[in-house]
């Protein structure tokens, strides 16, 4: 009980920083940003290939620290590559939140629609110049799935293991109860706004990027 509850609380604390800071710290958190991304896509794709749960097995499970590992690496070290993972990340989160929302789980038809939606996201991202909106998107995103999943956790709706086995984080939130998608997308939105309006006049760039990094 005690580890279910400092969980859902570190999870909280870091879903609201997340969600209404997020892109302020991007710079900071480009790397990390690289690890859990590449490690969501890691993990996903040996789920969908296994056809097991998200994180259901040992196999994802390294398979994602190890993209993730190789993601970070790849975002410390080129801008643009951190911009790509992070796109296709938020791609493909977003398809697998759809098809988990309709019931259907690991597939072909849900590898293929996840792969093309992850395509789609860095093509947008990097023709339209788009990545300011990606990364606030983003971060909105992976903040309230946070806040909302320690909220489940505290009042007993879904339990750890719930999400080793689900097919994706988002699964759980959809999968319980349409309470708990309807607050997570009032989070999301309430998460780009803020954000929107407090870096309107903050653009990050490549060039600070590099200069913060070195």
């Amino acid at each position: 009980m005690v580890s279910t509850l400092t969980l859902a609380l570190l999870a909280a604390l870091l879903g609201v920083a997340l969600c209404v800071v997020g892109y302020r710290f991007f710079l900071v958190l480009l790397p990390i940003w690289g690890f859990f991304a590449g490690f969501w896509l890691g993990a996903m794709g040996a789920s969908m290939i296994l056809g097991t749960g998200f994180l259901g097995t040992t196999t994802a499970l390294v398979v994602g620290v190890v993209v993730g590992i190789i993601g970070a690496v790849l975002s410390y070290l080129f801008y643009l590559a951190g911009v790509v993972i992070v796109s296709a990340a938020l791609g493909g989160m977003l398809a697998s939140a759809v098809m988990g929302a309709l019931g259907l789980g690991p597939g072909l038809l849900t590898t293929i629609v996840i792969i093309v939606s992850a395509l789609v996201a860095v093509g947008l991202s990097l023709l339209l110049n788009l990545q300011k909106y990606v990364i606030i998107v983003f971060t909105a995103i992976a903040g309230a799935t946070l806040i909302v999943l320690a909220a489940m956790l505290l009042f007993g709706q879904i339990a750890v293991a719930d999400l080793q086995s689900a097919g994706g984080l988002l699964q759980p939130i959809f999968q319980g109860s349409w309470f708990w998608g309807l607050v997570w997308l009032a989070l999301v939105v309430v998460g780009v706004v803020i954000q929107l309006r407090t870096s309107a006049a903050y653009a990050f760039t490549k060039g600070d990027y590099t200069e913060g990094w070195g």
